[in-house]
């Protein structure tokens, strides 16, 4: 081993940190941190839980999130940042709203067929109503076509019927809101013109059209009578 030269001082040798204590995180940069928490929040995120999360001052944290709003106000960019109901939070931006709409409404509400739009006016008007009821009142086999409001959420069930224990389904806050409606009380005077459901349910067995303009994938089960006995109707091209 060589020695160091007269004179000369020698190196100091590091001293390991103990092991029990681990290095300490830093603190990450204020903005780009701001930036992911707020890409995963499901509702406004106010200051004092952004700066204790982020380990940064209250001042530091308010002011970055209003640089970072004129930031994007200012590079005019599809999504903002607004203080609303106390927190912060990304929204998009007003004017590429149709855009938005366009993508988030792509064929999630494509038009009901002519045998959903009749199973709905039977449920509004009717509800509480079980499927025989409906199937009765319409003259074919309901089955698909409810099964399709269910999955756009028009409808919903309620209850089951206390004679037999068939699922009551009524009409939800999403059809009142689809239909412009503050209420059931709003719709139109139609019911008393609907036929009643032993009015028909004879007349069904022997071929009872249900008039329905086009069938489509969700519309399968409503080929038949409620019997299973094949209707005379053909559905339009």
């Amino acid at each position: 081993m060589t020695q160091p030269a007269d004179g000369a001082a020698a190196a100091p040798v590091p001293v390991p940190a103990p092991a029990d204590e681990a290095p300490q995180a830093a603190e990450p940069e204020l903005k780009p941190a701001l930036e992911a928490v707020l890409m995963v929040v499901d509702e406004p995120a106010t200051v004092d839980h952004l700066a204790r999360v982020l380990g940064h001052p209250r001042r530091a944290v308010a002011d970055a999130l209003r640089e970072l709003a004129d930031e994007y106000a200012r590079d005019r960019r599809g999504f903002e940042l607004r203080l609303v109901a106390g927190g912060w939070r990304y929204y998009t931006r007003p004017e590429y709203a149709e855009a938005v709409e366009r993508f988030v409404l792509d064929g999630q509400h494509a038009r009901l067929t002519q045998a959903a739009l009749e199973t709905l006016a039977v449920i509004a008007y009717r509800q509480p109503v079980s499927r025989s009821r409906v199937s009765a009142v319409r003259g074919v086999n309901c089955d698909g076509v409810i099964r399709t409001l269910l999955q756009r959420g028009l409808v919903e069930e309620a209850g089951t019927e206390p004679e037999t224990g068939a699922i009551l389904y009524v009409t939800t806050n999403y059809f009142l809101e689809r239909m412009g409606l503050r209420g059931l009380d709003e719709l139109p005077e139609l019911a008393p013109f609907l036929p009643e459901a032993d009015q028909v349910e004879g007349e069904s067995q022997e071929g009872m059209p249900s008039f329905d303009a086009d069938v489509d994938a969700d519309d399968t089960d409503d080929t038949g009578g409620a019997d299973g006995t094949p209707t005379d109707h053909q559905p339009t091209s």
